[in-house]
């Protein structure tokens, strides 16, 4: 990551198109925002735009079993998990416009049809929702030089056609020579012949082409790199240049894949496609990352209590905020996911047994909540350091009232509504209010620090804005209770009215947060809290900071 550009004045906005073939999770969000990357270190100003072909109006209501993580923007939107790749490889800062899908583009176009803003016209998919698709495009690219537009689905899904047309008519539109296409694409290798087969990748630029697009690049996914020999004949039977025939190789961490681009000369490809100037390409603090992560000083667990981990996906920022905490001491963060459940039952408290940290992250409904409660409580016993995230600072909440503060019956009325104890309740502002689509506490917002906690130490700031996705709080006629039993309040909105942060000074480490600090974490800039957490794991595993990790690395 370098530090921010500024536009060229002089220079006519580009736009790259990123589309996949051959089968889903080829990892189009991450070569997208590798690319953007690159361009960045040759000093072009990037942002980024993901296109999902499902009907709904955006991921909020889905199972995360279904979708994976929601990534909030600091505007309150709920986003595709790939908007967190874009944000931590580059210095863009996405918005709710960043993510459009089917429903969303159809329910724009349906507005407009009711208010009559078509003018009486028979309102079909060409011109006009192929039209909005464009214009969606089009509000990305102020005060940029280079938008990256990713397409999701897969090249020949039925779902993905009406985006596929519009970007066709784009090029159109703007000039062949501002807007190229990549096309990332599978090449196999098939164990029993002992050989790479090229042919996948062959139908899949034939159904591209079949639909009026011919690939400028290709990004070949595979697991070792492509001879020229192979590179020759993909060339030649997909109609690309032979030096736009790409390897993205399998690569041990994410955070290589940028490198492992610029050595195929992706980069310079692009600008040359773009004709944009040859300007000296600056990655050295990818290779410093790169170069880091591969050689930890040591290495320490983090226990992850929550309700979705049969898929990892799930929780994506988290785990890369916690592997962004170790790079910065030098540290291999590995982490082991425990079903909140599990520790439901008699022996589930020997699950965390080798805990060097317990994390629990954001979550919603019942199931698993006497789990997360029963993490909290060993964290805090044992003096495991702890970082409760959203859901897990409620329930660290509701704990400490049961079994400190001596409420017996405190509780949750997301899970218990008749519960005399409202240790957490509904938001104030959404009582009545029974719709679960883009209903919550949504974004970025101000937390004030008090001063000298632990929170404000980490921070080394008073004021933080950090971004939100709760529909429940922290009820403060419960404070005092609390507070008098040793729970600390150690953030809270500017006005008071809600409760951000809540720590235990005679713990170790006990901090919970109702915000989502992981949103905000960067390889190259990691969060504070993160990395505070993942040196206090590390102190309580080895009995030292994890600088002394950091200075024995420098020595060596």
């Amino acid at each position: 990551m370098l530090n921010a550009v500024h536009k060229n004045p002089m220079t006519t906005t580009k736009y790259i198109f990123v589309t996949g073939g051959v089968v889903s999770s080829l990892g189009k969000g991450l070569a997208a925002a590798s690319i953007g990357a690159l361009l960045e270190g040759h000093g072009y100003t990037v942002t980024l735009q993901k296109f999902d072909p499902y009907l709904n109006v955006d991921p909020g209501t889905m199972s995360p079993y279904q979708h994976g993580e929601v990534y909030v923007t600091d505007d309150g939107g709920e986003t595709d998990l790939d908007l967190g790749h874009y944000e931590r490889f580059t210095n863009t800062v996405t918005t709710r416009n960043s993510n459009w899908t089917t429903g969303k583009i159809y329910q724009t176009v349906i507005q407009k049809e009711r208010r009559g803003d078509y003018l009486g016209r028979t309102v079909q998919v060409i011109p006009h929702v192929t039209n909005q698709i464009k214009e969606a495009i089009r509000s990305a690219a102020k005060d940029v030089d280079i938008v990256l537009v990713e397409i999701g689905g897969t090249v020949g899904d039925i779902e993905s056609l009406p985006f596929l047309e519009a970007i066709r008519q784009f090029r159109q539109d703007v000039g062949k020579e501002n807007a190229i296409y990549i096309h990332l694409t599978l090449v196999p290798f098939i164990g029993t012949a002992g050989e790479l087969k090229t042919k996948p990748t062959q139908h899949s630029v034939r159904d591209l082409r079949s639909i009026g697009i011919q690939p400028d690049i290709l990004l070949c996914r595979t697991d070792r790199f492509l001879d020229a020999d192979l590179k020759r004949k993909i060339a030649l039977f997909c109609d690309v240049d032979e030096e736009a025939v790409i390897t993205a190789k399998d690569v041990s961490t994410i955070y290589e894949v940028p490198l492992v681009l610029a050595g195929e000369g992706l980069d310079r490809i692009v600008l040359k496609y773009l004709h944009l100037p040859q300007s000296e390409r600056r990655i050295g603090a990818w290779e410093a990352l790169v170069d880091r992560v591969k050689h930890p000083v040591d290495e320490l667990t983090i226990h992850v209590v929550g309700k979705y981990v049969g898929y990892e996906d799930s929780y994506k920022s988290l785990n890369e905020a916690l592997y962004h905490g170790g790079f910065q001491h030098g540290l291999k963060v590995a982490i082991t996911w425990v079903e909140a459940e599990a520790l439901e039952a008699p022996d589930g408290a020997s699950l965390l047994a080798a805990a060097d940290g317990i994390l629990v992250p954001g979550g919603f409904g019942d199931r698993g909540t006497r789990g997360m409660m029963s993490a909290a409580q060993i964290a805090r016993e044992r003096k495991i350091p702890y970082f409760g995230i959203c859901y897990g600072f409620q329930w660290a909440a509701v704990e400490y009232a049961r079994h400190v503060a001596g409420l017996a019956d405190a509780d949750s009325t997301e899970c218990a509504p008749d519960t005399p104890t409202k240790v957490i309740y509904k938001l104030r502002d959404l009582l009545g209010v029974d719709d679960l689509g883009g209903t919550m506490r949504l974004g970025s917002y101000p937390c004030r620090l008090v001063p000298g906690s632990l929170a404000a130490r980490i921070y080394g700031s008073d004021l933080i804005t950090e971004r939100h996705r709760h529909r429940y709080e922290f009820n403060c006629l419960y404070e005092p209770a609390l507070t008098q039993a040793g729970f600390s309040i150690s953030g809270r909105s500017p006005d008071g009215k809600f409760v951000e942060i809540a720590e235990i000074p005679s713990h170790p480490w006990f901090l919970a947060v109702q915000f989502h600090p992981e949103f905000k974490s960067k390889p190259t800039a990691p969060h504070p809290l993160f990395a505070s957490f993942v040196d206090a794991a590390y102190r309580h595993r080895t009995g030292h900071s994890a600088r002394r990790a950091e200075a024995s690395e420098t020595v060596a």
